[in-house]
């Protein structure tokens, strides 16, 4: 599959009205995530979960959210002070090839790969970054668009993320996507 990353300024689109009718974030991350926890939110592009991840946390909890891209990091900082949120909300910029988290080691309670882990290069040393994070239980949630990612690439994402030590537990329906929870052994 060819690597492309979300243009900036699709970023508007992506947490506009019109996606949060087509696709409500909150029951899609509700039932893995509570107060206290630290989630790990991979391309939040402008913070359509992160605002909702970062609610149901709390004040103990934290979000990072790590994005390639400047701008889209700059309008989820703006959003979430808007919200109330900031303070809940690790927002960082990665590497090109890499996530730069190792600073967060045996750290993470969930992540949310959502629609993101196709952006990069190669599965594998993403998922080897994300359990290098998780904590053992740790969940990962990953979801692709169905459609820009076959069913056979999502397989191939999947191998990969099990070969990392994760373990599949579920596969959740979300409209027009392909889905899988894992869990860290």
């Amino acid at each position: 599959m060819a690597h492309r990353v979300c243009p900036w300024w699709l970023g508007y689109f992506l947490v506009s009205p019109i996606r949060r009718w087509l696709t409500k974030p909150e029951p899609i991350i509700a039932p893995y995530v509570r107060p206290g926890m630290t989630v790990l939110e991979p391309g939040p592009g402008m913070g359509f979960f992160t605002l909702p991840l970062a609610a149901i946390v709390g004040d103990n909890g934290k979000v990072i959210a790590i994005d390639l891209q400047q701008k889209m990091i700059s309008r989820l900082k703006k959003r979430a002070e808007r919200a109330g949120l900031a303070r809940r909300i690790d927002a960082r910029i990665s590497g090109a090839n890499a996530l730069s988290v190792g600073d967060l080691s045996n750290q993470v309670d969930f992540t949310l790969a959502f629609y993101v882990v196709h952006e990069f290069p190669e599965g594998h040393p993403f998922f080897r970054e994300v359990a290098a994070v998780s904590k053992p239980g740790a969940l990962l949630y990953i979801a692709e668009p169905a459609g820009h990612v076959t069913e056979a690439d999502f397989e191939t994402e999947l191998e990969s993320a099990v070969k990392e030590g994760f373990t599949i537990t579920d596969r959740p329906h979300i409209k027009r996507s392909l889905a899988a929870l894992l869990r860290k052994a």
